[in-house]
């Protein structure tokens, strides 16, 4: 039960111990009816602004999702292979493409604010753990899909990488954007 189902919980009990204390039949029907509408209100919970803390299988499947959304146009579009090479031979560029691609997530993610995203049960007290889960499912799709279309040869490894890297970035935002929008 997260604090939102507990606070709910707390105010239908405070209307039931107000439901005892009335003496007529009016004022009991008035207590409730504020109860259904607490209970209505309750149900019809907006999809934005909800509290999101933790990262669990659902909310893996939906970083998965986005991400493989995002990343089917750079599976099949030639121009993710031509940024690869461009990148491969130029390594300070390909690890300010990673990084920026991390920044991304993590300005989607928790600087934003397109949803109160919090962080719970950091890995080592200071990684979240739905930043790696987006990130790791973001760029495992990456090359498990680059690799089975036959967009990669890790024959050629610095190649593969940077054109891994280069569908990662919008994967990892689709990846973001799947797992933070439905508000779970």
């Amino acid at each position: 039960m997260d604090s939102s189902d507990e606070e709910l919980q707390r105010l239908l009990e405070e209307f039931d111990a107000l439901a005892e204390t009335v003496d007529s039949p009016e004022e009991r029907a008035r207590v409730r009816t504020a109860r259904r509408a607490a209970v209505a209100a309750a149900a019809e919970a907006p999809v934005f602004g909800r509290v999101i803390r933790g990262f669990d299988r659902s909310d893996l499947a939906e970083a998965f999702l986005g991400s493989f959304l995002f990343g089917v146009p750079m599976f099949v579009e030639g121009g993710t292979n031509e940024v690869g090479a461009f990148l491969a031979g130029r390594p300070l560029l390909l690890a300010g493409t990673l990084l920026g691609g991390i920044a991304l997530v993590v300005s989607i993610l928790y600087v934003a604010e397109i949803q109160d995203v919090r962080v719970q049960d950091p890995f080592f007290g200071v990684i979240p753990r739905r930043l790696v889960g987006v990130l790791g499912v973001s760029f495992l799709t990456a090359v498990v899909a680059m690799t089975a279309w036959g967009r990669v040869a890790w024959s050629e490894p610095a190649l593969a990488f940077a054109t891994v890297v280069v569908a990662f970035v919008p994967m990892s935002v689709g990846a973001a954007l799947g797992d933070i929008l439905p508000g779970t």
